[in-house]
């Protein structure tokens, strides 16, 4: 009879993140949301320091509502649980063209590294919530079955 009640509480500890991770996770997402949340706003208002930024790096004044209003769209993806990796994914693609476009101005290397890390972080805070994707990066056993 210990053996189904053993397989039954580890199935129930995988059901969930621990407290601990699901408040790491919240803590990491809501920084990085507060950060895409206030680039995106800062693109659609336009301030004259983000408009010469992005004339810097080569992208013309009319792009710039419309890079804020995806970002924002990607955001709110990831902010919705059920949209949660598809914003991520999408996340992803905007922070790898923010590396490919300050890899083509030869930015400092800080510059190019940032997004990365953040992306990072993206995805720490979504696998620390969600603990599919946390078995599916850090499987038990060495193990890599599918979900």
């Amino acid at each position: 009879m210990s053996a189904p009640m053993n397989a039954m509480q580890t199935e129930t500890e995988t059901s969930s993140p621990s407290k601990a991770r699901l408040w790491a996770g919240r803590i990491l997402t809501g920084f990085t949301t507060l950060f895409l949340v206030m680039d995106g706003t800062m693109k659609l208002f336009k301030p004259p320091m983000v408009v010469e930024a992005t004339v810097q790096l080569g992208f013309r004044e009319s792009f710039i509502v419309g890079i804020g209003a995806v970002l924002l769209l990607c955001t709110t993806l990831y902010l919705i649980p059920r949209t949660a990796i598809l914003g991520a994914i999408l996340l992803t693609g905007y922070l790898g063209g923010a590396v490919a476009t300050q890899v083509r101005v030869s930015a400092s290397l800080f510059n190019i590294a940032f997004p990365v890390i953040f992306g990072c972080c993206l995805w720490g805070g979504l696998c620390l919530r969600d603990p599919q994707l946390w078995r599916a990066g850090f499987p038990r056993g060495g193990s890599s079955e599918p979900l």
